[in-house]
């Protein structure tokens, strides 16, 4: 709700009590509960959502909006299913620009993606990998965010690396649990990192055997495996064993964070619905 709040601020529509925004979201879900599927990988997906409602055609300010929820029983959202996938390194079409809205949650940054995906597609590709700048820095995957993990070159050690929060990508809900988790978890063994990381530093990684995995997180999918990249005209491999569609951290923090997701860890994340 805080991340809508930013986006609705940012887009000048009227503000909103973010508490009682999650307690009417409650409530809501304790009314549809027959809609809350019971299977594991199985979710009621709450999309909160806020339009104008200025009764003008006026290019102006909103004085008056509507705040609203889409929720769907959904499964897997990906046609791959639970397969990793393969990307296309796009930079001839752009997703983001500094100064521009790729961190708000807004509508607009999503239609503009849909004919490059079907590009990509006819080309073998499920998703595109957003790239950005003359550097070719890594971005987001299709609509989620990415993270690389890599041995460093000298020390050997393994770092856990996604782009930073410059204002060209979302701050994903389930980029931050990753963090979280890995932090807390993970870094007496893992480097983690909030950096730039260039498509050439990922080419020469794996051509060097120190690429380790490559996945993609958001709300619907958590954690997403890549299997290879398609970029300046070959195929870049990214780490994942024949006939293995996950790798052992990417397997690590998805079963971390589906245990919060189902209850079946308690953590300060959870939000328990009074029955």
């Amino acid at each position: 709700m805080q991340r809508l709040k930013r986006s609705a601020s940012r887009l000048a529509l009227p503000i909103f009590d973010e508490t009682q925004a999650v307690e009417a979201l409650a409530k809501f879900v304790a009314c549809e509960e027959r809609f809350v599927p019971q299977k594991r990988g199985q979710a009621l997906y709450l999309r909160p959502t806020m339009i104008s409602t200025e009764p003008s055609f006026a290019m102006e300010i909103p004085n008056s909006a509507l705040l609203y929820v889409i929720a769907s029983p959904v499964a897997g959202l990906f046609t791959t299913g639970p397969k990793a996938l393969s990307l296309e390194a796009t930079s001839n079409y752009v997703r983001a620009w500094p100064g521009g809205m790729g961190a708000l949650k807004a509508g607009g940054n999503y239609g503009p993606c849909f004919m490059p995906q079907v590009d990509a597609a006819s080309r073998g590709f499920q998703q595109n990998l957003w790239l950005s700048g003359p550097r070719q820095a890594l971005a987001e995957v299709g609509s989620m965010n990415l993270f690389v993990v890599m041995a460093d070159p000298v020390t050997g050690k393994d770092e856990l690396v996604t782009p930073p929060l410059d204002g060209t990508i979302l701050p994903g809900i389930i980029r931050d649990s990753v963090l979280a988790l890995a932090r807390e978890r993970l870094k007496d063994h893992l480097l983690i990192s909030e950096r730039e990381v260039t498509m050439d530093e990922v080419s020469r990684a794996s051509d060097q055997g120190r690429l380790r995995e490559v996945f993609g997180t958001g709300t619907a999918a958590v954690v997403l495996p890549v299997r290879s990249i398609g970029w300046d005209g070959r195929l870049v491999n990214c780490g994942l064993e024949e006939g293995n569609e996950t790798g052992p951290l990417a397997k690590k923090l998805k079963d971390w964070i589906e245990s919060i997701q189902y209850g079946d860890l308690q953590h300060e994340w959870s939000y328990l619905i009074p029955g």
